[in-house]
């Protein structure tokens, strides 16, 4: 085993550089590692709130004081009186543009526009990664002791073939067909192409529809629906949604309040076990969910045929959004009010062949200039490894070797949807959502940003000390072999199934190895533990601690407590 000085100057290869990226780098630097370098084939850092992905009118589920590291405070939102404190796309943007700036620059070594092509280790151990550099169309490989795998979930767009440009083509469509990935560069163009309602002809045509019930699929409706288009949304099931007429207080919003209502692998309060193991705890709990459910509907005065009211479940999935205060200017105002039509419930299947529209399921032909495609995103994992480097790391998907479905009899999800068949064929055994449980003695590879999280970037820099400690051999609660974690990551996957019955059909494996959603606080003080720190950071005593603000600046000194746990600097 390396010596700690001899592990803090080997090189370390981030592959990516978007909110998990760059804290990842940073807590390295503040942890003495020297040689720390971020490749992305972005030209500018911020992954999905990169300058050139982000447009004005995108938001994001996240208010101000979430979403933002605890070295550097965050400015407020533009209309923040207006949004509720609902932080937009462009406010992430720059802050991570500042976050960079003054943490990493001439610190951190950037490769930007370089493509990844290929990770794999050698007989050395070594990490090769052969990339294209984008400006130059020259390849080379790059050279790491260790890889932090950063590429995101939604860097690599899922475009059903039959709904492609490439079938457009074939098909005659004469208007312009893209993914939701390429809205912000493609707007101008969009804008241009159709013309306002106010102005233009009587041609049907004049129109974009956008395809998918998703947050994304709502976000372009309003934005071209507010800039005076005529737009269609297509969806079969839209994603289930949170909205108040008024801002939630802090102490519910932004505490652990919502989280214990969400149950966990492990019941670690009175209160859970209460609310989740007992008959009338089962009874509030869904009691709960069923009211958010309804009270959102309620605040839009969306109507009982609607099909807006068509939406997955709030408790047993994980496509949930946050349209936060109420506003005429948003997709739920607009689609209300009749500006935003919606063809739904209905799938798109095709082009037709009069060379102008879309042909939908229910047998209705769409007629548009645009079709946007926002049909989510594929895994960033799999191009990028062979099938045998996969199967070494431990990093993709397996047939389960054990069975555990029947090991949670919680009371809060009983008459539990049907389990889609195709889950129960395989497993994953990812340690915590960061490490491959066959890879986890090397200490040579961790994931950042795989955690889905309702803060992702408070659970991105807890995530960052996890991954600092395990690289730099400090004493963690790790399993003590490849089996034991292999074990505990198919008792983690068997529980996400039970959980989310049907979301890992459809979650591509970037964003699968913890599904911490609404708990994440849970999965956290799990983290800080592992790292034998201080959990339940928020404070409070046995009556108040549900509402405590978790804060970010709460694990702001978890460089120093490791630090001293350690009993050296850095050197």
């Amino acid at each position: 085993m390396s010596s700690p000085t001899d592990v803090l100057s080997q090189p370390i290869g981030i592959i990516g550089a978007g909110a998990a990226g760059l804290i990842t780098a940073h807590v390295l630097l503040q942890d003495g590692f020297t040689d720390v370098t971020l490749v992305s084939r972005d030209r500018s850092v911020g992954g999905t709130w990169a300058q050139h992905r982000v447009y004005p009118g995108l938001h994001i589920n996240t208010v101000h004081g979430q979403y933002r590291f605890s070295a550097l405070d965050m400015l407020p939102p533009e209309k923040y009186a207006h949004t509720g404190g609902r932080l937009t796309g462009t406010t992430l943007s720059k802050y991570m543009e500042t976050f960079t700036e003054k943490f990493l620059k001439d610190k951190a070594k950037f490769r930007l526009e370089v493509e990844v092509m290929n990770i794999r280790r050698n007989k050395k151990g070594m990490w090769l990664i052969k990339a294209e550099n984008l400006r130059s169309g020259l390849e080379e490989i790059l050279t790491f002791s260790r890889i932090i795998l950063s590429t995101g979930g939604c860097s690599n767009p899922s475009i059903p073939a039959n709904l492609s440009p490439e079938s457009a083509k074939k098909a005659g469509f004469r208007g312009i067909v893209i993914h939701s990935s390429q809205f912000a560069s493609s707007l101008d163009e969009i804008l241009a192409s159709v013309k306002p309602k106010a102005t233009s002809s009587s041609d049907p045509s004049d129109a974009v529809v956008v395809v998918g019930g998703g947050k994304s699929a709502r976000d372009m409706c309003a934005k071209l629906a507010n800039e005076g288009r005529k737009v269609t949304n297509v969806f079969e099931t839209a994603d289930a949604f949170f909205a108040s007429p008024f801002v939630l207080p802090a102490f519910i919003r932004k505490s652990r309040f919502m989280s214990i209502f969400s149950p966990h692998i492990e019941l670690r309060s009175h209160l859970e076990r209460f609310l989740h193991k007992t008959w009338i705890g089962g009874l509030i709990t869904q009691f709960f969910w069923t009211t958010l459910y309804k009270k959102a509907f309620d605040a839009y005065k969306i109507p009982n045929q609607s099909p807006l009211r068509r939406t997955h479940s709030m408790f047993w999935g994980l496509r949930i959004s946050d349209e936060g205060l109420v506003r005429p200017d948003s997709f739920h105002g607009l689609a209300t009010a009749g500006h935003i039509d919606l063809a739904a419930p209905t799938r798109a299947m095709g082009y037709a062949q009069d060379g102008k529209s879309l042909l939908l399921s229910d047998g209705q032909t769409l007629p548009a200039k645009v079709v946007i495609l926002a049909t989510g995103y594929q895994s960033s994992w799999s191009p990028i490894f062979e099938k045998d480097m996969a199967e070494e790391l431990g990093i993709a998907r397996h047939t389960p070797t054990c069975h555990f479905e029947h090991e949670w009899k919680y009371a809060s999800m009983a008459n539990a949807p049907p389990q889609c068949p195709e889950q129960s064929k395989w497993a994953t055994s990812i340690h915590r959502g960061i490490v491959p449980a066959k890879n986890i003695n090397r200490r040579d590879f961790a994931i950042a940003g795989a955690l889905f999280s309702a803060d992702f970037a408070y659970v991105s820099e807890v995530v960052a000390h996890w991954t600092a400690s395990y690289f730099r051999n400090d004493p963690m609660r790790l399993p003590s072999s490849p089996e034991k974690a292999m074990f505990e990551g198919e008792r983690k996957s068997a529980w996400m199934k039970t959980r989310f019955p049907h979301t890992l059909s459809w979650l591509n494996d970037s964003h699968s190895g913890s599904l911490d959603f609404m708990n994440w606080p849970q999965a956290v003080d799990e983290l800080l533990e592992d790292m034998y720190l201080p959990s339940l950071r928020s404070g409070g005593n046995w009556l108040t601690w549900p509402f405590k603000i978790v804060d970010v600046k709460e694990i702001a000194t978890l460089s120093e407590e490791r630090r001293s746990l350690r009993g050296t600097s850095p050197s």
